[in-house]
């Protein structure tokens, strides 16, 4: 997972409790997938948008 070991993970959790408190990690946790989840929906409809684009313009050129 972009290119980080198990620990450097263990580090970025360490430092992630130190930084946040162990209350505030879950909410953290839920508002990164949130968006995450939010940015590939984005993605996959540009994507879905773009494709039904070139099949209109090439529908047109024939």
């Amino acid at each position: 997972m972009f290119g980080l070991g198990l620990p450097e993970l263990g580090i970025i959790a360490i430092v992630a409790i130190l930084i946040f408190g162990p209350k505030k990690l879950p909410e953290l946790g839920s508002a990164i997938g949130k968006t995450l989840r939010d940015f590939k929906e984005g993605i996959s409809k540009s994507e879905t948008e773009t494709t039904e684009k070139a099949k209109e313009e090439e529908e047109t050129k024939d």
